[in-house]
């Protein structure tokens, strides 16, 4: 069986997806740009500027307003202070954060913090190295290794609790002297005659303030108010998480993250310190059992438990009866932005993934240094429709590392939930079985999911060589016609995947960004 994996099989796949993705580009109608809708107006209020000049109530003049201080907006906030702007951060709770999600920075992700220097904010917080995976399924296990080989033995993954490392970035940019961080709600954004100025929003005490800058950038997370000012929002939440904390145990593979194949959709362990275990549970819908009435203790208990590795078994089973169960819904939303004068979108706000593979801070970070590179040889921010022009090759710069790492999520999270359908099983025990053959057939998927290896292309060939291997299961020794209709449809099924994400994600950009004319902006002259 394993003679069907010579890698010169991917020479007759790379012939056959490159076919099948022209073909998806001639059949795909590019997406028509949507006008402002009414919907817009909603988080926006109309303002006057001050003789054309955007100053804060204050009196002092800030370059850049973020709203939100979040990964992506601490991590900002020192990119640009450090860059010499003066930025003023506005968070709705500068106390620290206390979620489920956002534990989990892959390797590439890591070195996107190196290249910002913020990669001591990994330190003093009892965070976890994490070398790869360990993935399990119907008894069998593989182990899937990052392939760090050419990289500094510092590098790697990085688990820890979500609040511990907001709070030592936004630490990081409060010791900026031009960078200051107030705690308050933005609720509108102020617009002058299409152009946004800044931002209306409510201190800590109570008192209705306006803070005016040549730039607002909206980071506020995936509950974003705001966002529908700038962007055409299209949240869809595929299932939820149900998060537990499993105590001083040890997981199978130390320093490796855990995927269960389980039914109906998969469960992940990974360590978040050096006495704990984050574990999540995938519940398929918006609706999860009820916590209060034991409904969700007992699905626990009697559906997930059977279905964990056995070293763990009694950890997780006294992790349910500690009783702190915490659920959050898993959202994915394409970007769509409107290009507007004066504002930008970052982070969960703008694009949303599943999150899986836990690549939502890679692509926050990624975002952050594209957006720096391109606002480096800017000195003046003023003029509010040269910049948007300008600052629309970031839509198109960001796509290799987001559109892979988004892609990748999107597919992997529907061909490894549980399904019915005869051809679904075949390809989701194709992926588990590709994946143990090891060399490149291990390497090339998990380069990709870590974000070592942004390459779409790379993404779209692994992808349908998984479908092809599964086919070739069905086929040998002898092919019968029920196995050749399964077969058919698991490739379409796998088309049936992957296809739609590529085009929510847009088939140009992802594929062929140099064709963009975005992609070739330059700086606007300084006056």
């Amino acid at each position: 069986m394993r003679k069907m994996a010579d890698p010169y099989v991917l020479a007759w796949i790379s012939v056959f997806v490159t076919t099948l993705l022209a073909l998806c580009g001639v059949v795909l109608k590019r997406r028509k740009v949507n006008g402002i809708s009414s919907s817009r107006t909603m988080s926006v209020t109309s303002v006057s500027a001050v003789d054309g000049e955007c100053r804060s109530a204050d009196g002092c003049d800030t370059d850049v307003i973020i709203v939100g201080a979040g990964v992506a907006g601490s991590a900002l906030a020192h990119t640009l202070g450090k860059d010499g702007r003066r930025v003023h951060v506005i968070e709705r709770d500068l106390s620290e954060p206390d979620r489920i999600v956002g534990e989990l920075l892959q390797p590439g992700g890591y070195l996107k913090l190196i290249e910002l220097g913020l990669e001591d904010c990994v330190e003093e917080i009892d965070a976890q190295q994490v070398f790869g995976y360990a993935l399990f399924k119907d008894g069998k296990r593989t182990r899937l290794s990052y392939p760090l080989e050419n990289f500094h033995s510092d590098v790697s993954g990085r688990s820890f609790h979500n609040g511990r490392f907001i709070q030592r970035m936004r630490e990081k940019a409060a010791s900026l002297p031009n960078v200051r961080l107030e705690q308050g709600v933005v609720t509108s954004l102020l617009e002058e005659k299409g152009t946004i100025r800044g931002v209306q929003y409510k201190t800590k005490d109570g008192r209705e303030l306006t803070a005016f800058a040549p730039l607002t950038i909206v980071c506020d997370g995936c509950f974003s108010n705001l966002r529908r000012s700038l962007c055409n929002p299209q949240v869809d939440v595929p299932s939820c998480f149900v998060g537990l904390v499993l105590e001083n145990c040890y997981l199978p593979y130390a320093n490796h993250g855990h995927v269960i194949l389980a039914d109906p959709s998969p469960i992940l362990f990974y360590p978040i310190s050096s006495t704990e275990i984050r574990c999540l549970v995938d519940v398929p819908g918006q609706k999860v059992p009820s916590i209060a009435n034991g409904e969700m203790a007992n699905y626990l208990k009697t559906v997930v438990a059977p279905q964990v590795p056995p070293e763990i078994y009694d950890s997780f089973v006294a992790a349910v009866d500690k009783g702190n169960i915490r659920t959050m819904p898993n959202r994915s939303m394409p970007a769509s932005p409107y290009p507007t004068p004066g504002a930008l979108l970052m982070g969960d706000a703008f694009n949303m993934r599943h999150p899986l593979t836990g690549g939502g801070m890679t692509v926050a970070l990624s975002d952050i240094v594209v957006l720096r590179d391109l606002l480096k040889p800017l000195r003046d921010l003023n003029d509010a429709p040269t910049l948007c022009k300008y600052l629309e090759s970031f839509y198109t710069l960001r796509k290799p590392v987001a559109s892979t790492i988004n892609t990748l999520a999107g597919a992997l999270y529907k061909v490894f939930c549980a399904s019915p359908d005869q051809a679904r099983k075949e390809m989701r025990q194709a992926c588990f079985d590709y994946l143990s053959l090891g060399g490149v057939f291990s390497t090339g998927p998990i380069s990709l999911l870590s974000g070592l290896n942004p390459r779409p292309l790379s993404l779209v060939l692994h992808f349908f060589a998984v479908a092809i291997y599964g086919v070739g299961r069905l086929l040998l020794p002898f092919p019968s016609p029920k196995r050749i209709w399964i077969g058919a449809r698991l490739i379409s099924g796998a088309s049936g995947i992957i296809f739609p994400i590529i085009k929510a994600e847009g088939v140009r950009q992802m594929f062929f960004p140099a064709t963009v004319p975005a992609y070739y902006r330059r700086a606007p002259p300084a006056n």
